[in-house]
């Protein structure tokens, strides 16, 4: 299992789909913190960052994601998300990929979760303000919940991604996401994140996201579903 997931690392070190003949890296960083004191203290923090480079018809990318929350010392929250993943891309709207993923949920039950596999992602639409991605991909979790049980599988990921752009700055994006355990068909996952940025200054941007996570087979005396809203400041360097 983990001898798999390297290999897809490797493959992520060498590989989004890109048209250019330059090399191009960004670098988006996420960030919201609440902090109050008085007849409660309350503690609230989400840290993002994303981080590309293209070169050609290959590219790597780089993202994560850490929610955080406490409440009278007592933590409420936490969550810690990382994906590293290499593109290449076969024309102007097919390419193939590879990814390596870690998830971290204590309170969903998920002490670790490593995943990673090849995939195909397609460009449905191209338009100037408009478009979707769907992507398809064979994948390994090898994952340990809090109770200190270990469990390894293959997995299906299938997934969409919405994005309709405004003006330079201000977007809307719509992600779904569906995991399938290929060895128990009623242990599946859905993910949807819907996003809204609006530009403050030329780098400088307030970003709005909801989180659904729903896990059909939680683990015992946990909900199937989570939802996450979070707001803060977005950079773009």
């Amino acid at each position: 299992m983990r001898t798999h997931i390297l290999l897809a690392a490797a493959l992520c070190a060498a590989a989004p789909l890109a048209a250019q003949d330059t090399s191009k890296t960004t670098l988006t960083l996420d960030f919201g913190l609440v902090n109050a004191t008085g007849n409660s203290e309350f503690t609230s923090m989400n840290l993002g960052e994303k981080a590309t480079w293209t070169k050609g018809r290959w590219g790597l990318s780089q993202t994560g994601k850490v929610l955080f929350g406490e409440t009278d010392n007592v933590r409420t929250t936490e969550s810690y998300d990382f994906n590293v993943r290499g593109d290449r891309g076969l024309s102007a709207r097919v390419g193939v990929f590879a990814y390596v993923a870690y998830q971290r949920d204590p309170f969903a039950g998920l002490a670790s979760r490593w995943s990673g596999g090849p995939g195909v992602a397609l460009g449905l639409v191209r338009a100037t303000r408009d478009t979707l991605n769907l992507e398809g991909s064979l994948t390994e979790q090898s994952e340990r919940t809090t109770a200190g049980i270990d469990r390894t599988f293959g997995a299906t990921r299938t997934a969409a991604a919405y994005k309709h752009t405004f003006s330079s700055k201000a977007s809307f994006a719509q992600t779904l996401e569906w995991l399938a355990n290929l060895k128990t068909s009623a242990d599946y996952r859905l993910n949807s994140e819907t996003a809204l940025v609006a530009p403050l200054s030329s780098k400088i941007g307030l970003r709005l996201s909801y989180l659904i996570r729903f896990d059909n087979q939680p683990e015992p005396t946990f909900k199937k579903t989570d939802r996450i809203l979070t707001t803060g400041v977005q950079i773009a360097l």
